[in-house]
């Protein structure tokens, strides 16, 4: 089943031209399907590429998906046009009494920040409490995967010494190998990372409600999931383009800052050969099985009836 997008989204233009099936609202309203609604709230400063990174993802499913947009009104952005956000995103306060089937937080450049140093970060406590009554399963990447620990269960980030750059080896946690989010994955799987602080182990381990439940022996904890996978806090860039890494990378040598060669990511660790591409075939997986077994699966039909965990 194709995506529903909002008609004259630049995203869809793109997609089309890599053979992705998406529509516009005129033709989705002519079918008679009740469509999941997603929810992205996109904290990237290039909003545009990330839409069309997590539209590429969500667009690999059997699933008819009506995908929604917002914006913070605490924060206003920089690098996106603004004729852009205003055609496509609203106010979290314009959205509020509305209800989602899943939501997606992305990253944000604010890592060096305290969390309550970040000038949002009233505003998107507000929105992370929303998602306990509003939406059935909350996926949060990166930066916002570490704010929501910290927020929901008081999980404490730590900076790192040099900046988590590169394609890292994973596996699935011990005990875990079965549930639904796993579903045809390999026993090792490769994930993009590109942060520079990290949750430890220790301290989620302190909190019983929260499990990790998968990681890696070079860039730590990746996906850790709460209240029967109504949340899935993940530390790792899978929806990256094949470019993102290197783009990163370029940039920050343009601008004298320092910055090591993205790990396990160029041909022969060579930027002039471009990228290795080993992580798109789990990205798909990941966010098709979200959306299969923990937002279509559990999602009541009348978004106002009390929502179902996985498996009950």
């Amino acid at each position: 089943m194709p995506l529903n997008l909002p008609d004259r989204l630049p995203a869809i233009d793109l997609l089309k031209e890599e053979n992705i099936f998406v529509i516009d609202n005129s033709r989705a309203s002519t079918q008679d399907i009740r469509p999941l609604k997603i929810v992205v709230l996109n904290l990237m400063p290039i909003k545009i590429t990330t839409e069309t990174d997590l539209i590429r993802l969500l667009s690999n499913s059997p699933l008819q998906i009506e995908v929604s947009f917002m914006k913070l009104k605490s924060h206003t952005s920089k690098n996106t046009p603004i004729e852009h956000m205003k055609a496509f995103y609203r106010d979290f306060e314009l959205m509020r009494d509305e209800k989602f089937d899943g939501m997606i937080i992305t990253g944000a450049p604010v890592e060096h920040l305290e969390f309550e140093e970040v000038n949002y970060w009233e505003e998107i406590s507000e929105i992370f409490r929303w998602t306990r009554s509003h939406v059935t399963s909350t996926f949060y990447i990166c930066w916002a995967a570490q704010a929501g620990l910290y927020y929901h269960y008081g999980v404490p980030k730590h900076p790192l010494d040099r900046k988590m750059f590169g394609i890292f080896e994973h596996h699935i946690c011990d005990g875990f190998q079965k549930l639904p989010i796993f579903r045809g994955f390999d026993d090792v799987f490769h994930v993009p990372h590109s942060r520079h602080t990290e949750v430890r182990r220790e301290d989620i381990e302190r909190c019983p409600a929260l499990q990790i439940i998968s990681e890696s022996a070079d860039s730590g904890v990746h996906m850790v999931m709460a209240r029967g996978g109504r949340e899935f806090f993940v530390t790792g860039h899978s929806e990256y383009s094949p470019y993102t890494l290197d783009g990163e990378y370029r940039r920050d040598l343009a601008k004298g800052l320092p910055i090591d060669m993205p790990k396990n990511y160029y041909r022969n660790d060579d930027p002039e050969q471009g990228p290795l591409v080993r992580w798109r075939s789990t990205a798909n997986l990941l966010f098709s099985n979200w959306l299969n077994y923990y937002v279509y699966q559990t999602t009541p039909y009348d978004l106002n009836e009390k929502v179902q965990t996985y498996g009950n």
